[in-house]
């Protein structure tokens, strides 16, 4: 994990590597090989709040783990400082794998981390990971394409700013598929909006919570009640929102799958 040995401050100061690295939904056996790899091999890792404790417990001992966790009006750094902290230890002369949950590049402000970071004469490689989609449709068999549904599958923010100003139309509805990243404050609020835009009340969706994990919970129901469920069933965060045809298919391969899984 050294940087190459060319680059150096003014002051003669070996210039570290900043490894952006996807952790995936959860699970520890998701991870890629790279990424294993990277993460065994740290002596400091910076960390998103929802990185998995299986995850960081593969770091050596004596690694530095510095969380930068962040939930919805509560950061526990803001994305500049996180940036800059970033910046500031591959200065110093020290490797760095920030490890963000899902992919990097997928809502992960990674390509913000990258900018500063080359901005700054730093060298970057990203590490894909499984994005929290991908992890919680085929956790919970939900496959975000099928012949017989959708052929479309459209990734979105429940929090990009302007939610209420967003055009949903066509986002949605025959033959697509609509996962929400980061809806859960916002659930019916995107749910009237769709609504307006268009879409049938009684779309069947399904809230898949803790994708890969073993508390994983996946939850049913129709869009128009879509507020209601995450009340009443109290979703904590992570969770994905997938919206259409494909949440309802119960296909007779994936039942046995199901209960193979849960013996």
């Amino acid at each position: 994990m050294n940087a190459p040995a060319s680059l150096s401050t003014p002051h003669g100061i070996p210039i570290g590597k900043v490894w952006l690295v996807g952790a995936g939904p959860g699970d520890p056996d998701l991870l890629t090989l790279r990424a294993a790899r990277l993460v065994m091999a740290a002596r400091v890792i910076v960390h998103d709040g929802l990185v998995s404790p299986s995850i960081l417990s593969m770091a050596p001992a004596g690694a530095q783990l510095i969380s930068v966790a962040k939930r919805r009006s509560r950061h526990s750094m803001p994305q500049d400082d996180i940036n800059a902290l970033l910046v500031r230890e591959a200065l110093s002369g020290r490797d760095v794998v920030r490890l963000k949950g899902g992919d990097p590049f997928i809502f992960g402000r990674g390509g913000e981390e990258a900018d500063a970071c080359l901005a700054a004469g730093v060298p970057v490689e990203v590490v894909p990971g499984i994005s929290a989609a991908i992890g919680a449709g085929a956790a919970a068999l939900l496959p975000l394409t099928h012949r017989d549904a959708a052929s479309v599958v459209s990734f979105v923010s429940g929090q990009c700013k302007g939610l209420t100003d967003q055009n949903w139309a066509g986002l949605a509805g025959v033959g697509r598929t609509l996962v929400i990243y980061m809806g859960l404050a916002t659930a019916e609020t995107i749910a009237d909006k769709l609504i307006a835009d268009g879409l049938a009340p009684d779309t069947p969706l399904a809230v898949v919570e803790n994708a890969t994990r073993p508390q994983m919970r996946v939850l049913r129901g129709a869009l128009a009640e879509l507020g209601d469920l995450v009340a009443r069933e109290g979703v904590q965060s992570p969770a994905i929102i997938i919206i259409g045809a494909v949440t309802a298919l119960q296909p007779t391969a994936l039942r046995h799958l199901a209960l193979e899984a849960q013996q």
